[in-house]
């Protein structure tokens, strides 16, 4: 018996990019579930600032790994990975198709490539860097990554902290730089991935971002934000339109460059991306707005999963 090819069709993008309209039409053309690849949308207490898919999405199509974490619960990338392929498995049972979509590059590629192993990191590591980070901010991390690990300090985008907090974590356990635990390896999957990455010219990307902000900030982000205060040391609430509300709590800001800054900050966040997309897969682009052609070109996926590259 030949079983039918499994197809796993990425949708990613900057923020702000469409990614969730687009991806509901796809899930409703051909009955696919959706499986988030925000790491955001996970956590119930964030829905506002994450720009989770509304409730009537949610019922159009399956949606899976939205609101299924506590901000309190304590979940890695490596974990994501192995709840997403057991989720594949079990939709693969019924369907050939699968979307996994969002923006967060370093659990897509976990997904479709792979994760390395590395050790766990104890309470007690976890507390030293962030009291270092609390104290220190990002130059902190900066400095510590760079005389710990400077082959991976040479790579990494120096304005991410996540990742910077993750290797400084790995060589305080361990003793060893964080690299060393970097095999570069991809895992074979049992699923051909198809990535579809989705485009605007940057001005109105931006007008975008800007007019999302304003959208939050009326259904009422700063009042989700100081719900959330109790809980900002957590690492999920390190999160652009969550830290700079708690600057304002701080007195740091007023309200008004609050909201200022988280604009400023997503679009320096999605020129992240867009660094990450060109770096990371063989992308086929589209135009939000093109979904015609973006159908023909999903069933072109589906139909000749070899033609993949042959955009």
């Amino acid at each position: 018996m030949i079983l039918p090819p499994k197809h796993l069709l990425i949708i990613s993008g900057p923020t702000a990019s469409g990614k969730s309209a687009t991806a509901l039409a796809i899930a409703q053309r051909f009955g696919a579930p959706i499986l988030s690849a925000d790491s955001r949308q996970f956590y119930r207490e964030m829905s506002i600032g994450t720009a989770k898919p509304t409730p009537a999405e949610r019922a159009a199509a399956t949606h899976l790994f939205v609101d299924f974490l506590s901000v309190q619960d304590a979940y890695s990338v490596g974990q994501f990975e192995q709840d997403a392929l057991k989720a594949l498995d079990a939709v693969y049972q019924t369907n050939n198709l699968a979307l996994l979509v969002g923006g967060s590059g370093l659990y897509i590629r976990a997904v479709c490539e792979g994760m390395d192993r590395f050790p766990d990191i104890s309470p007690e590591t976890k507390q030293w860097v962030e009291q270092g980070e609390t104290r220190g901010g990002l130059p902190w991390l900066r400095e510590q990554v760079a005389a710990l690990d400077p082959a991976y300090f040479a790579k990494v985008d120096p304005d991410n902290p996540a990742r910077l907090r993750r290797a400084l974590e790995v060589c305080r356990q361990t003793g060893a730089p964080y690299s060393t635990f970097r095999s570069g390896r991809s895992t074979t999957r049992p699923f051909t991935p198809h990535y579809l990455l989705l485009q605007r010219p940057r001005a109105e990307l931006y007008a975008r971002i800007d007019a999302r902000v304003d959208a939050m900030i009326a259904a009422g982000l700063e009042a989700e934000a100081r719900s959330l205060l109790p809980y900002r040391h957590l690492p999920a609430l390190h999160t652009v339109g969550y830290e700079e509300w708690f600057d304002c709590f701080d007195g740091k800001m007023t309200r008004t460059e609050t909201i200022d800054k988280i604009k400023q900050h997503t679009r320096n966040y999605a020129k992240r991306q867009d660094t990450w997309f060109r770096k990371h897969g063989d992308w086929t682009t589209f135009h939000p707005d093109a979904l015609d052609d973006i159908m023909d070109w999903v069933q072109r996926q589906m139909d000749h999963p070899q033609d993949l590259h042959a955009e």
